[in-house]
């Protein structure tokens, strides 16, 4: 059961994020919800939970001012706010995901399996913060192939040869260059789990794309066009981060 706790000074908002949360995953648990952000510190130093779910402009105490509190955090942090420029900030703090008010169903249940996962590697609240390191410090390994597999066999790509994945429910869609196109028998997370993070992105509940294939970004249609002039929406949720990445 993936313990949580949400924090927010309005209590309007706090009913909204709980029910959007329970009502999309039966393994989630709701053990606190605060207003009030000393009552929430008291409550998280002495017991163990898994996330919280932050609101950052706060009457008392910033959300920021309030991580500042845990000097070794064991709980994965979700910002949620209703401003945008508090993105570079979240990742800084090494936030999990950053949700925009009001809250998007689809992009409540990313995080929400994002979080379990992360649960599950051991590694939530460093997640973010490895990915940045990551995508911002070159490699000097030999690059792996990534393995993918479709009608039984599996077949072997390198990174560059991907130009962006699509969900399709419970399959999804290859799209690679030259116009060529695998169909996967599986979720569009579960083939985000074996692609390289240094080189691919979430940019929507839908769209998984290649950083490198980036050619243009819309900004005020919130798209990005990729190579082979392939056009694929942005999610707003996504625009800040996606920006920070390229």
């Amino acid at each position: 059961m993936l313990k949580i706790v949400l924090i927010d000074d309005e209590s309007k908002a706090l009913q909204s994020l709980e029910y959007e949360i329970l009502e999309l995953n039966e393994q989630v648990e709701i053990v606190g919800k605060y207003t009030d952000v000393h009552q929430a510190i008291n409550f998280l130093e002495n017991n163990e939970v898994d996330c919280v779910f932050l609101d950052i402009e706060m009457p008392n105490m910033n959300g920021f001012n309030f991580l500042d509190n845990f000097e070794k955090r064991e709980f994965q942090v979700v910002i949620t706010t209703a401003y945008e420029q508090y993105a570079i900030q979240a990742i800084k703090k090494s936030a999990v995901d950053y949700l925009l008010k009001p809250v998007d169903s689809d992009d409540v249940k990313i995080t929400i399996d994002k979080i379990i996962e992360n649960k599950k590697n051991k590694n939530g609240t460093l997640i973010l913060q490895e990915f940045i390191q990551n995508f911002s410090t070159p490699t000097f390994k030999q690059e792996k192939k990534i393995g993918i597999s479709v009608d039984g066999k599996i077949i072997f790509l390198m990174h560059d040869e991907i130009i962006y994945c699509e969900s399709d429910g419970n399959y999804c869609s290859i799209y690679l260059v030259g116009n060529k196109r695998l169909f996967v028998t599986k979720k569009l997370k579960d083939i985000e789990q074996i692609l390289p993070p240094e080189f691919f992105y979430r940019i929507h509940h839908s769209y998984i794309i290649n950083i490198e294939k980036v050619r243009e970004y819309l900004r005020t249609d919130g798209y990005v066009i990729l190579d082979e002039n392939k056009r694929i929406p942005v999610s707003r949720q996504k625009r800040i981060s996606f920006l920070a990445k390229i």
